[in-house]
């Protein structure tokens, strides 16, 4: 089974620019050489208990007035289930905003591993509330997503960009 490490998001990431005091943000990552983009496809790409969830999720939120996934939904990438809010041959941030919370997703392309974090900044009581409840299962998510990726991105190893300095 590949190895998932808990480990901050290297400061190189630029979802560090949206992070405040008090905001949530986690960190994983494995061994993977894989474009951004690629692994968030993989990672994001669930499976059926997860898929399962979310749709539980969307309808215990659709009557309060959140956002569901297809709300959310970009429409640039049909691999993709949040939208793009930026993009680097290294890096691909995806996400919204919504009243009860604002979140990204990164997924960071650094020495040989694959970095995913996920940041939160909660909006009001219902987003402290709402991300306490997710927690265990962002948990189980992520550390699967990690997974797939860590298999996918030992098989097809890519070139490292030539380097700038």
């Amino acid at each position: 089974m590949p190895l998932v490490l808990k480990t901050p998001l290297p400061k190189t990431s630029h979802l560090w620019t949206h992070v405040q005091t008090g905001d949530f943000i986690d960190g994983y990552c494995v061994a993977a050489e894989l474009p951004p983009k690629l692994a968030a496809e993989i990672g994001l790409t669930m499976p059926a208990w997860a898929n399962f969830l979310l749709a539980l999720r969307n309808k215990i939120v659709a009557p309060l007035g959140l956002k569901t996934e297809t709300d959310a939904s970009s429409g640039d990438s049909e691999n993709l289930i949040f939208p793009t809010t930026y993009e680097s041959v290294d890096e691909i941030i995806l996400g919204t905003d919504d009243k009860h919370l604002n979140f990204r997703i990164a997924v960071r392309r650094e020495a040989g591993m694959i970095h995913m974090a996920t940041w939160v900044h909660r909006n009001n009581l219902m987003g402290r509330i709402y991300l306490g409840l997710v927690m265990p299962f962002h948990i189980l998510i992520v550390r699967d997503a990690m997974r797939r990726i860590a298999r996918h991105g030992t098989a097809a190893p890519i070139a490292s960009p030539p380097s700038t300095h």
